[in-house]
């Protein structure tokens, strides 16, 4: 049987184990980040100390991010992600533990986000240059499609879940279940036939290695071209693990329950955006496209600063969500296209550099921004810079920096 176009990278076997092990450990991330924002705020009630967590946790990316690339081009990539989810299960079973035995403080939280931030950077490198070695090139954007598809509908199930969880039983068992799924993706990832095996063909070093992808990503127009509006829709829109807890506390004044919907918001939103990059874009998305729903993510925060009704506020949370994953998985098509087999793990680094390494520093700023003036103000002003730098980055378009195939980026 013929299998619909946005799913047909299902037909690989191991991508439809690894699929099924994605989507597992996502939604076990998501109720760990509701968990995590939840007892924060618990314990501080301060948008900046949030802020901090959300430093620590993604901040590792900054310095990491371009070292685990070439870790990635060196180890196969299936023990890198069985390592890191040994990891993941360790810090989030210590957190559940601390909190079960009430002796859980704010300084704990830090330490711990601190070290999933470290498993974590190399997990997202490992596992964003895994995917062509499970599927190759013709159907590498299904399998984006797919995978953005799975993390955003954890998005959904995993802040639903959460806040169930929470409002149920408690904020530690939150954690327990995280755990439990990091386990499962561990025992999944041992059954797999592809290993994402070195394809270097000369002994380099380290500086070497990361030297050489550098300059590939510099001298490629597809990559350059991209790079800017992933950095942009990165920094102003993704920040959802800020946004979302602010805005359901202190603007809406909900609860637990509240936030889990709101973030399930954001989640349909996004997978209604995956669905439409792997059966309606091109295999190639072209950059005006990137362009404009980059903008349009950045229009429905503008128009969030102006929201007070609950409702209102969760069709706008499903529209940055959609315009989001459109502009995230075609920066990832294209970056996974421009890029050698060889240098997979370097290229896919940059991209999580950008679209991971953007969210601590705009995490602490949304906090500061939050805790001087008003989240209605962080809003505004990260909307209206976003379109700002886009128009920016689209002027500069004009002038031919690109090249001739930056068109179809």
């Amino acid at each position: 049987m013929r299998l619909p176009e946005a799913f047909r990278a299902l037909r690989y076997r191991d991508f439809r184990a690894f699929f099924g092990a994605q989507t597992i450990f996502q939604i076990g991330t998501w109720m760990h980040s509701v968990a995590q924002a939840w007892l924060v705020l618990s314990l501080t009630n301060s948008p900046l100390l949030l802020g901090l967590i959300n430093l620590l946790h993604w901040g590792p990316i900054l310095l990491f991010a371009v070292p685990s690339g070439v870790i990635a081009d060196r180890v196969p990539k299936r023990r890198l992600l069985m390592a890191t989810q040994a990891v993941l299960a360790c810090t989030t079973l210590a957190l559940a533990t601390l909190l079960a035995t009430g002796v859980v403080a704010y300084w704990h939280i830090g330490i711990l986000a601190l070290c999933a931030g470290l498993a974590n950077t190399l997990y997202n490198v490992a596992r964003q240059s895994f995917v062509i070695d499970l599927v190759g090139r013709d159907d590498v954007v299904a399998a984006v499609a797919l995978s953005s598809a799975a993390f955003n509908g954890a998005r959904i199930v995993g802040p639903a879940a959460g806040g169930l969880v929470i409002a149920s039983v408690g904020v530690a068992p939150a954690f327990a279940v995280s755990s439990a799924g990091y386990l499962v993706v561990l025992a999944t990832l041992a059954t797999l036939g592809v290993e994402g095996r070195s394809r270097r063909e000369r002994p380099t070093t380290i500086r070497q290695d990361i030297a050489e992808g550098l300059a590939y990503a510099l001298r490629t127009p597809e990559i350059r071209a991209v790079l800017g509006v992933l950095f942009v829709v990165s920094f102003c829109a993704f920040n959802f693990s800020m946004w979302v807890p602010l805005l359901a506390k202190n603007v809406l004044g909900q609860g637990a329950q509240g936030f889990g919907f709101l973030m399930a918001a954001v989640g349909v939103g996004a997978v209604a955006g995956a669905l439409t990059v792997g059966t309606v874009v091109p295999r190639h998305p072209p950059l005006a496209l990137l362009h404009a729903s980059a903008a349009a993510a950045c229009s429905v925060l503008l128009a969030q600063s102006l929201i007070e009704s609950f409702w209102l506020m969760a069709v706008a949370l499903f529209l940055l969500g959609y315009a989001g994953v459109i502009t995230a998985a075609g920066c990832n098509t294209a970056f996974q296209l421009a890029s050698s087999d060889e240098l997979q793990g370097r290229v896919m680094s940059l991209f999580t550099l950008i679209h991971g390494g953007c969210f601590p520093i705009a995490a602490f700023l949304i906090g500061a921004v939050s805790e001087r003036w008003s989240e209605s103000t962080a809003l505004f002003v990260w909307g209206a810079g976003g379109l700002a730098a886009l128009a920016v980055l689209m002027g500069a378009r004009r002038r031919p920096v690109v090249g001739n195939r930056s068109s179809a980026v």
